[in-house]
């Protein structure tokens, strides 16, 4: 996620990281030479192509604008999902490096196990969303008998979840936890559970392929056809505002792709990197533990 805290006007005109332009660049290059084609031929050898009047592109930019802005704000709200559910994330995993040890008090081995794991499940899921190696996550966090344990299940983070309930159910049954503590606690090992099933929703569930293909194929054929609109009334100014046009809409579009999954690695995704630090820092503090710096963003960017 792009952390630029300083937003000067060079910055804004000229500044190429974080932005889509490096994934769009080709397709307006496309555009940028079939306006300079189309301006030439006009220039040179008038009546060689038709001119098209302008009033029809008017009215489908307008159209495509608002169905691009419709997309955009549906895959931010996945984006803006996705921080919320890893900020409740974040927010159990403090309750529980809080509660722990206040609820527990004198059991240092279960207090340990229990915390361990819910780092180890906030790692597993990040490298779940990733696509990354949920073993090698979550390996730090488990004791080897458990960890060999999670061998080739398919939800780790989940079972390292189980984990801590089965510790607290043991507990209770120990007397060492009472009915309403039991439920205290269990109830943000449930919103964990939550948190993961609403990523994997959000992760499994793109928007409707049939509106995301239609916004391209629109989006392609307008740009393409702008110029034979434009040329009439701009002249040899036609490429720039081709180009212009060119970069909203393939922009916009670009933008949209990357809001519509927030969790992988592109420069706009969230950085679960440091969500997963942040809850780590939390754990190891409770445990009395050294524990490390939070990320820091490497050139404006934080994973």
């Amino acid at each position: 996620m792009i952390v630029e805290k300083q937003l000067n006007v060079p910055v804004m005109l000229f500044s190429v990281k974080g932005t889509v332009l490096p994934r769009i660049w080709p397709h307006v290059l496309l555009v940028a030479l079939v306006a300079v084609g189309v301006t030439a031929t006009t220039g040179f050898w008038p009546g060689l192509l038709p001119e098209i009047s302008l009033a029809p592109f008017s009215l489908i930019g307008l159209v495509l604008s608002i169905f691009l802005g419709f997309r955009n704000n549906a895959c931010y709200e996945r984006w803006w999902e996705g921080r919320k559910q890893w900020g409740q994330a974040i927010a159990h995993c403090r309750a529980l490096a809080r509660e722990i040890p206040a609820l527990l008090p004198g059991d240092r081995p279960r207090q340990s196990r229990i915390l361990r794991r819910a780092a180890g499940f906030a790692a597993g899921l990040a490298a779940r969303l990733r696509d990354r190696d949920e073993s090698a996550a979550l390996r730090p966090w488990l004791p080897d008998a458990e960890f060999e344990s999670l061998a080739g299940l398919r939800n780790q983070p989940g079972m390292a979840l189980a984990g801590i309930t089965h510790d607290l159910a043991e507990a209770s049954r120990a007397g060492a936890l009472d009915p309403i503590k039991f439920q205290v606690l269990e109830a943000h090992v449930e919103g964990l559970s939550g948190v993961q099933a609403a990523c994997e929703r959000i992760n499994a569930t793109p928007t409707p392929f049939s509106y995301s293909l239609l916004l391209h194929r629109t989006s392609w054929i307008f740009c393409l056809l702008a110029p034979f609109g434009l040329i009439g009334a701009l002249g040899w100014f036609t490429p720039f505002f081709s180009v212009l046009l060119a970069y909203a809409f393939f922009g916009l579009d670009a933008l949209g792709d990357e809001l519509e999954a927030p969790f992988g690695l592109m420069p706009n995704h969230l950085p679960l990197d440091a969500f997963v630090r942040a809850i780590e820092i939390e754990i190891r503090q409770a445990l009395g533990e050294p524990a490390p710096e939070p990320l820091a963003p490497v050139n404006g960017r934080l994973t």
